[in-house]
């Protein structure tokens, strides 16, 4: 019963000799044998009655005894059931239903008999099939079946070339991430360049790391790894680049050194060499100003680590051509990825809408707001990771580099709480130098105390609810993510959500911020956008494609949905569309 229980609550992939050990398989042998192995096991069991064993026996077997004392006593079962909700809750907080239904229905078959977990199972099933946790993750499943089939433009007639070689500019956690979902993923060779040796080096450690960790798990053969590290090649010049397809720069975020990589590149390859970048934050369109060909120019952001992020955010502008953007969405899925295509702008759609809510933990943190209150609060609501751990995660030196650049885009609404700039002046940068807002290294675990006095704040504002923090994060989540549709940031709604479940960690079962204002209606959340504005002020402004379909009963999916860059606040010209 526990192994049963571990793969049905969390889905686990079981290897095929775990799964001979565990009953669900009889034999586990190579390919080439395997008609024969199967024909021979079929054959030994015509006639065969399996022996039954006895009391004595299952005494004799300490499996089986432990199994005893977990199905058949009533005790052991409690012990059993309470631990596995009890190590469920710590993972889902109670946010997802079938976990806890699958417990019950287990705990039905095992007290009552077969055809009675049967039964209850049916019962179950049927429970889930109308609750909104089960439609919106069904709605994220649809997506990107769906997104499998897009090529990021609206032409059919648009097909994505070739690539036969990508080169790789940086080789820091991001260009070497990339390097190896390109060869171990989507099966291409990959140029690998730094500025020196060294550099180079650790890149390509960094990708024998990953490629040896598949081995000690039994995915990858030593032979077959060999090979695979064969296709990334190292170097400290241009050299080998002349035959790249797409080069792909994951360099310091410094707008000077990309524009000069842009001008490298093109001295150094083809006339139609794509050039990506993996900015998080640099408008696009200027890094293509540098380029004589500015239509080959394009953002493929992604996210650390790459090899485990699945989201991909390519970022076109109005020059880029659209069969560069078809060749890097495909190469994008060939990488494993679940690609969006928005268009340029400041912090794109995933770093716009993320940095709103970072910000007003910010201000909680400044209102007294214990931090783990904060954090807690946002765990609860869905989010893996809480605001201010994951400022630490990111840097806090990042957070103010790219707040200062929000707050010149979208002006005051994205302004900070006046103390964020003391975290600065006392370097706590966040994990990446052992200070931030929690604790690191050798010392205890948790908040770091010291963070208020730098602050100048007294974490006494307890009496705040968790609900309302999480709406006040949430909300301002979701309102910028509304703004980035109404302006024609995003291709369709679809997009949106699927970039904020996969890139961000937006909620699953919410569906994404769009599905979200869906389900719990717009006239609702404009509302309590309102009842925050008049509280806190302008950065809880409604997006006016809020408004308006509060007003019209428009939704963001479905028949009557909106449009997105269609609504008041709109750009100028609206971006290609994607069926939703």
């Amino acid at each position: 019963v526990q192994p049963a229980l571990d793969m049905m609550l969390t889905g686990k992939q079981i290897p095929a000799k775990k799964a001979k050990k565990l009953g669900l398989v009889d034999d586990v042998v190579p390919p080439s044998i395997l008609i024969e192995t199967a024909a021979e096991l079929a054959l030994s069991r015509v006639g065969h009655k399996p022996k039954r064993e006895s009391f004595i026996d299952q005494l004799t077997d300490k499996d089986a005894v432990a199994e005893l004392a977990l199905t058949k006593n009533p005790i052991g079962r409690k012990v059993l059931f309470d631990q596995a909700r009890k190590q469920l809750h710590k993972q889902t907080r109670g946010n997802y239903p079938a976990q806890d239904l699958i417990i019950d229905v287990v705990k039905v078959g095992l007290e009552d008999g077969f055809e009675a977990g049967l039964q209850a199972e049916a019962r179950a099933f049927g429970r889930l099939l109308t609750t909104p946790e089960a439609e919106n993750l069904m709605s994220i499943f649809f997506a990107t079946t769906a997104l499998k089939k897009d090529s990021g433009v609206d032409d059919p007639s648009v097909k994505p070339r070739e690539v036969k070689k990508v080169g790789m500019l940086g080789a820091g956690l991001m260009g070497a991430g990339i390097a190896y979902v390109t060869t171990a993923v989507a099966k291409t060779p990959v140029r690998l360049k730094d500025r020196d040796a060294k550099g180079v080096m650790a890149g390509l450690r960094y990708v024998r790391d990953i490629i040896d960790g598949r081995v000690k798990r039994k995915r990858l053969s030593e032979q077959a790894a060999n090979q695979l590290m064969l296709q990334t090649t190292g170097t400290t010049t241009y050299d080998g680049f002349q035959d790249c397809d797409v080069v792909i720069e994951a360099v310091f975020e410094d707008l000077s050194l990309k524009e000069q990589m842009v001008r490298d590149v093109e001295g150094a390859g083809r006339e139609d060499v794509i050039f990506a970048s993996n900015t998080s934050s640099l408008p696009i369109t200027k890094i293509a100003a540098a380029s004589r060909h500015p239509e080959t120019v394009i953002g493929m952001h992604y996210f650390s680590p790459v090899h485990k992020m699945p989201l991909l955010e390519i970022i076109v502008t109005d020059h880029t051509a659209d069969w560069v953007t078809a060749t890097c969405v495909e190469l994008g899925k060939n990488q494993g990825k679940h690609v969006i295509v928005v268009r340029d702008g400041v912090g794109f759609y995933t770093s716009r809408v993320l940095a709103p809510l970072m910000n007003e933990a910010a201000h909680l943190v400044a209102e007294g707001v214990p931090i783990e209150k904060i954090d807690t609060a946002m765990l609860d609501w869905g989010f893996p990771v809480g605001p201010l751990k994951l400022t630490d995660e990111v840097g806090i030196d990042v957070g103010a580099k790219v707040g200062k650049i929000m707050i010149d885009a979208f002006g005051e609404r994205m302004a900070q709480p006046e103390g964020m700039s003391r975290l600065i002046a006392d370097e706590r940068f966040g994990r990446k130098n052992g200070k931030g807002f929690y604790l690191y290294g050798d010392k205890k675990k948790g908040v770091d105390e010291s963070v208020y006095g730098v602050l100048g704040v007294e974490p006494t504002n307890k009496s705040i609810s968790s609900e309302e923090i999480a709406w006040r994060c949430s909300l301002q989540f979701v309102n910028e993510a509304c703004r980035c549709f109404g302006e024609g940031i995003l291709r369709s709604a679809r997009d949106g959500d699927i970039g904020a479940v996969f890139g961000l960690g937006f909620p699953p079962f919410r569906g994404g911020p769009f599905r979200f204002v869906d389900q719990v209606g717009a006239k609702e959340v404009l509302g309590r956008l309102r009842e925050l504005e008049k509280k806190h002020g302008p950065r809880f402004s409604p997006a006016p494609v809020l408004e308006e379909i509060a007003r019209t009963g428009q939704t963001f999916h479905g028949e009557n949905r909106v449009e997105p860059g269609k609504s008041a606040g709109a750009r100028a010209s609206s971006p290609p569309r994607a069926t939703a």
